[in-house]
C-alpha cells in the first residue's frame, strides 16, 4: 500500500518545499483540495507548478469541484497536467456541498449531481479524441494515458458511490477506517456488477498533524475554520490523528480493509511533517 501526502493550503508559496521533500522521501503521491470562496491556491495551478519543482512523486486534486467548472476547459487542463508531467496527475473528482462557492461560479448548487453526471461523460469522450461537438472537433493535447488522466471519484452515498464503477478509475474516501470497509465494499459489488474489468483503485485520506502543540493547535484552527460550513467542524477535527500510534494503527487499518493508498492529508503548515510522516511508511 502506498503512503501520500495531503498539502496544507495556508502558505502557497511553501508547497514548492512540501513537493520537494515528498520527492525526494517514500511518498507516492501530493494531494490537494479544492473550493472557490476560500483562500487555497487553486489546484490544477498549484499542481502545474509543483509538476515542474519534482520528478517522481504523482500529483492528485482531491477532490476537483468539477461542476464549478466549464467541461472543455477542465477536460483541456486536466490532459495538459497529465501530458507535461509525464502521466503523474490523477484527477479526483467531486460535486461539492457549498452554495457559495456554487454562486460566485455561476452554477445552481441544486443541479451539481446532475452536471456531475454528464461531466463525466463528457471528459471520457473527449480524452478519447471525439469531437466536442457538431460545430467544434476534438479538445487537445491527447493526455499521457490512453482515455485519458487516472480519474478517482470521491463520494459516499449510493448513487454517487455508482459513478466510480460507471465513469472512474476508484474511489477517493474521506472517511475514517469504521467507515471506509463499507464504501469499499459498495464499489467493489458496483464494478463486478457492471463487468468491469479489473479492480478498482481504494485511495483513503486521513487528518493528521505530527509535532509540537503549536502545529496541533494551528492544524485544528484551520480544518475547524475550512469546515465551519458543513456544521460538523467540531467532530470533523476531533477525529484528527496528532500521534504516531494512531497514524501508523489507521495506516494498518486501511491496509487491512484493501486500500491500495492512503493519503495523510496536512492541516498545520511546517513541512518538517514529511520528515515526520516519513518515519512511519
Amino acid at each position: 500500500m502506498s503512503i501520500g501526502i495531503g498539502l496544507p493550503i495556508s502558505d502557497p508559496a511553501a508547497l514548492l518545499d512540501w513537493a520537494r521533500r515528498a520527492d525526494a522521501g517514500p511518498f507516492s503521491t501530493l494531494g490537494l483540495l479544492d473550493r472557490l470562496v476560500y483562500h487555497n491556491p487553486e489546484p490544477l495551478t498549484a499542481l502545474a507548478v509543483l509538476a515542474g519543482a519534482t520528478n517522481r512523486v504523482r500529483l492528485q486534486t482531491e477532490v476537483l469541484l468539477a461542476p464549478l467548472r466549464e467541461t472543455a476547459l477542465l477536460a483541456k487542463q486536466a490532459a495538459t497536467l497529465d501530458r507535461m508531467s509525464g502521466g503523474r496527475f490523477t484527477l479526483g473528482l467531486g460535486v461539492g456541498g457549498r452554495e457559495d462557492d456554487h454562486h460566485a461560479a455561476g452554477t445552481p448548487l441544486r443541479d451539481r449531481g446532475r452536471r456531475f453526471d454528464q461531466q463525466l461523460a463528457d471528459l471520457c469522450r473527449l480524452w478519447s479524441g471525439e469531437p466536442h461537438s457538431a460545430e467544434a472537433g476534438p479538445i487537445g493535447p491527447a493526455p499521457a494515458r490512453e482515455g485519458g488522466p487516472e480519474l478517482l471519484i470521491g463520494a459516499f452515498k449510493p448513487k454517487a458511490l455508482a459513478r466510480v464503477a460507471r465513469w472512474g478509475d476508484g474511489l477517493l474516501a474521506a472517511a475514517p477506517p469504521s467507515w471506509a470497509g463499507g464504501l469499499f465494499d459498495t464499489v467493489r459489488r458496483d464494478w463486478q456488477e457492471l463487468g468491469r474489468k479489473g479492480e478498482p483503485r481504494l485511495v483513503a485520506q486521513a487528518n493528521v498533524a505530527l509535532g509540537p502543540e503549536s502545529l496541533v493547535d494551528e492544524a485544528r484552527a484551520t480544518m475547524s475554520a475550512y469546515y465551519e460550513f458543513t456544521g460538523m467542524a467540531e467532530q470533523m477535527v476531533s477525529g484528527m490523528l496528532t500521534t504516531a500510534t494512531d497514524i501508523r494503527a489507521t495506516i494498518r487499518a486501511y491496509r487491512d480493509l484493501g486500500a491500495d493508498e492512503v493519503m495523510l492529508y496536512c492541516w498545520g503548515g511546517d513541512p518538517e511533517q514529511v520528515d515526520r510522516l516519513a518515519d512511519l511508511c
